[in-house]
């Protein structure tokens, strides 16, 4: 199975060095649908969790925090880590972490077990987002916002389906039957070894082949690099936030708010999170033509109407609003993800592990932050406040413009 897969990948890539290998690109795009399933598994049970283990806001927040950070402290330390020392194994190696996650919240009965599955959760995405990200570089060819677009959707179509997996199969059978989903981390670590078999004979040359397409633009100051860096993680602040408030507390709201069945909570948070997929496929494609700059600027900035508007509307408008801002909201990512790896050549895996990292340490933190205000005050009062966040995406104005070279 592993030669044949290198074959496969291999044939592709031994198109000229320039090329997008599309081939690779959905592969990691796949396992990143698998990977982020199983990470979406837990705060879809949460409204379980919490009858189950008498859990206040606070506390739910708490796991998230857990989960958020154990991934986002390590994140930025693999990606620095593999820059230097390239090691393609770890990508099925890293799945094994969430295997072991599942298995123990499967079995969690208590609230400190519950917190170590969340923990080992957030371990397996520490080693699969910058890996898999640098994976998508290599493959990406004069492409970037595509391959990472692609890549980014596999991980918001597995986010999407989470609830609705927890909703069909969870809350039917029990806590217990996150033991079955298993059964997809190892389908991914099959993938993730033919993946990590072609990143070792074919994606380490196309990545010191990229020095030419690295040049296109022209280098910044270090300075002026790493306030771009510094705002790039400003807007990462607002859009993380904001998701974690519908990903940790929508179906809550829902619940309270308009007194709907937890199911019927979980799909309208599907709903939300298959916007998001589809913005994401937008936001890559739309940089490389239209600039990251403007789609970072837009997709920030132009949610603010909308989540403006969601906490004064009934039922009817809640749904297409959210959806329309998880759409516009979601196509920042890929954008600013390749912004700062411009900001920063040859540092690929450091700025994806940096940007994913702190996108699961805003979200946790602002998890943990939005439970203390729903006990505080009430779980309305989460999305008067949030409403506010894509104001945050004005900064954008203060990012450095990215010189084109002149075509030799």
């Amino acid at each position: 199975m592993g030669v044949a897969a290198e074959e496969e990948f291999g044939s592709s890539a031994a198109r000229p060095q320039d090329a997008t290998v599309f081939g690779v690109i959905l592969a990691i795009s796949f396992c990143h649908l698998l990977n982020d399933m199983m990470q979406s598994l837990l705060p879809a049970i949460y409204p379980n969790l919490k009858a189950t283990f008498g859990l206040s806001f606070g506390q739910v927040g708490l796991v998230t925090l857990t989960y958020q950070i154990t991934a986002s402290i390590l994140q930025p330390l693999v990606g620095f880590y593999a820059d230097r020392r390239p090691t393609p194994m770890a990508l099925p190696g890293g799945v094994l972490f969430s295997l072991a996650g599942l298995l123990v919240l499967s079995q969690a009965h208590s609230y400190g077990v519950l917190l170590m599955g969340a923990s080992l959760l957030g371990m397996g995405s520490s080693v699969f987002h910058p890996e898999s990200s640098r994976v998508a570089r290599m493959a990406a060819g004069p492409r970037p916002g595509l391959a990472q677009s692609l890549f980014q959707v596999g991980g918001n179509a597995g986010q999407a389906l989470g609830p609705l997996a927890a909703a069909l199969v969870v809350v039917r059978w029990g806590q217990s039957s996150l033991a079955f989903f298993g059964i997809l981390a190892l389908l991914s670590c099959a993938i993730l070894w033919n993946v990590g078999l072609w990143y070792k004979h074919h994606g380490l040359t196309r990545l010191k082949a990229g020095g030419a397409r690295r040049a296109l633009h022209a280098e910044l100051p270090r300075g002026k690099a790493a306030q771009g860096i510094a705002i790039l993680g400003a807007l990462i602040f607002s859009k993380f936030v904001y998701l974690a408030s519908i990903t940790s507390y929508f179906t809550f709201y829902l619940i309270h708010q308009f007194g709907v069945s937890v199911q019927t909570a979980q799909l309208h948070l599907f709903a939300f999170l298959a916007a998001v997929a589809a913005g994401t496929i937008l936001g890559g494609p739309l940089g490389d033509i239209l600039g990251r700059k403007r789609v970072i600027w837009f997709s920030i900035l132009g949610a603010l109407p909308f989540t403006l508007l969601l906490p004064h509307v009934d039922l009817f408008w809640t749904g297409p609003l959210t959806v329309v801002i998880g759409l516009i909201l979601a196509s920042a990512f890929p954008a600013i993800v390749v912004f700062g790896q411009e900001l920063a050549p040859g540092s690929v895996g450091m700025i994806s592990g940096m940007f994913f990292g702190l996108s699961f340490g805003m979200g946790g933190i602002g998890a943990a932050v939005l439970g203390k205000l729903a006990d505080a005050r009430g779980i309305a009062a989460v999305y008067d406040v949030c409403a506010f966040l894509p104001a945050i995406g004005l900064l954008a104005a203060f990012l450095p413009n990215l010189g084109r070279k002149p075509a030799e």
